[in-house]
């Protein structure tokens, strides 16, 4: 059987949310990945965009795990999860140049086994090896507006072309444009490829191209409209930020990225409902 990375993402992809004591929450999306220890130890890691948890005022955000019952049925099951310590402090480490952080958590074990390798984040050189550019379809996976696919708690998926050019090296260009729609809740989310039938460029034969190439970090506006562009964060800085929970600096940051001509861009990780 053809391994199938949308599933294992769709596993591995989680609600995050807080109540704000008012009556509303702020909502985002996570996803596990499986980044043992320097020592070998095994360690589960959330990753989300950092703005979502700076955006978490409490100790304690709740984290969507879901669970399936004997009869094969599931059933959505959040749990808490300690994102602050007793004086306030982020617990989390956040990449100091990108929107990016990343937690250790104690996942339970169906959770644990369900988190990505480090290795399927994608580097610069997968995609000048397979030739990616403008027009290429990726998917995305998140919580738009805090709705899941169903009342399991599964995220929803959605599919959108490469609408900037180009897209390697993350130095000089550490963001890139997706064109789908965008939601508040999708923040954070994986942006990922899994084309079964690709033909690298000069090669004769087809073969798999699954990776995981970022994560949706913002969206595009301009004079206030949502212009439905998605802006994912290489999954170079992902794999940064990891590193540095282990003490590992990121290189030095290239000059700031200059913005859109007449764009802004704006935060997709936070929504409000009664």
């Amino acid at each position: 059987m053809a391994w199938d990375l949308s599933v294992d993402l769709i596993k591995a992809t989680v609600q995050l949310e807080q109540p704000l004591g008012n009556g509303t929450r702020t909502v985002g999306t996570g996803f596990l990945i499986e980044s043992p220890t320097p020592d070998g130890r095994s360690r589960t890691v959330l990753v989300t965009a950092g703005h979502v948890l700076d955006r978490m005022p409490a100790l304690q955000a709740r984290i969507g795990y879901r669970v399936q019952g004997g009869d094969g049925a599931w059933r959505y099951d959040p749990q808490p999860l300690s994102i602050r310590d007793e004086d306030k402090a982020p617990k989390w480490t956040r990449h100091p140049t990108r929107d990016i952080a990343a937690i250790v958590i104690q996942a339970p074990d169906e959770f644990a086994r369900a988190a990505i390798p480090l290795s399927w984040l994608a580097q610069d050189e997968t995609f000048t090896r397979y030739g990616l550019g403008p027009g290429d379809e990726m998917m995305a996976l998140g919580f738009p507006r805090g709705l899941s696919a169903n009342q399991a708690g599964f995220p929803i998926l959605r599919s959108g072309r490469v609408a900037s050019y180009p897209l390697a090296p993350s130095s000089v260009f550490p963001t890139f444009l997706l064109d789908f729609s965008v939601f508040p809740g999708n923040s954070g989310g994986p942006v990922f490829m899994a084309d079964g039938a690709r033909r690298r460029p000069g090669a004769t034969e087809t073969q798999e191209v699954q990776f995981v190439a970022g994560i949706l970090t913002q969206q595009v506006e301009l004079s206030g409209e949502r212009l439905e562009i998605g802006i994912v964060t290489h999954a170079r800085f992902v794999r940064e930020t990891v590193a540095m929970i282990d003490g590992v600096a990121p290189p030095p940051p290239a000059p700031a990225e200059p913005p859109l001509p007449g764009s802004t861009a704006a935060s997709v990780g936070v929504h409000a409902e009664p």
